[in-house]
């Protein structure tokens, strides 16, 4: 049982990246997988330009499984329709000064293998499917906890930026109404100032 319990986790594997994409540059990964596992890809956008960046994922035998332009976060499964290398590429092609930064996880999960003979106990059967499921959402559930503290990197970068900008805008006004209050009162000091003519 234990055994199982192993190689079921090790079937099910996942890598996360965090990567800097310089401008009119693209980068690609590559991930082996044997025919009918399943491949997704999830990634997002944390920093750079206006969070946009081209995706583009491409089989063994050059076909093109998906095309995204200019997509600031997404997610993607499929499977692989044969064996080999699939190739996942992030593009800042269209971009001529800004850099971005980049969160990405790949995740395969080869196809079960099915037992020819009779399990045991049925529960056990039952149990290690369980596991197997409780394995998969646990690691969507860490996935998806990465891309919120991203997005909300994000949006606190944003929020500082637009508070730092008030904060500006209301200096610049009080030095205006300042200096205006004392150009005015200087100016009616001297409209009102007794001349002598000699």
């Amino acid at each position: 049982m234990k055994l199982f319990l192993t190689f079921a986790l090790l079937l099910a594997s996942a890598n996360a990246y965090f990567i800097f994409v310089d401008a009119n540059e693209e980068q690609c990964f590559f991930e082996r997988a044997t025919s009918g596992a399943k491949l997704s890809l999830t990634f997002e956008v944390a920093d750079g330009g206006f969070l946009d960046i081209d995706v583009k994922i491409v089989g063994p035998d050059n076909r093109q499984i998906y095309k995204g332009d200019r997509e600031s976060s997404g997610k993607y499964n499929f499977a692989a329709h044969m064996d080999g290398a699939y190739t996942f590429c992030f593009g800042n092609l269209m971009s001529t000064m800004t850099p971005k930064t980049l969160l990405f996880s790949i995740e395969t999960s080869e196809p079960r293998i099915q037992v020819t003979e009779k399990p045991e106990n049925p529960e056990n059967h039952k149990l290690e499917e369980m596991v197997q499921q409780l394995s998969g959402t646990l690691t969507s559930v860490k996935h998806e906890q990465e891309y919120m503290e991203i997005r909300e990197r994000v949006h606190r970068k944003i929020n500082e930026n637009t508070n730092s900008r008030v904060v500006y805008w209301a200096v610049f006004e009080t030095a205006v109404l300042v200096s205006m209050t004392l150009g005015q009162i200087w100016y009616l000091k001297r409209f009102f100032e007794v001349r002598s003519f000699v």
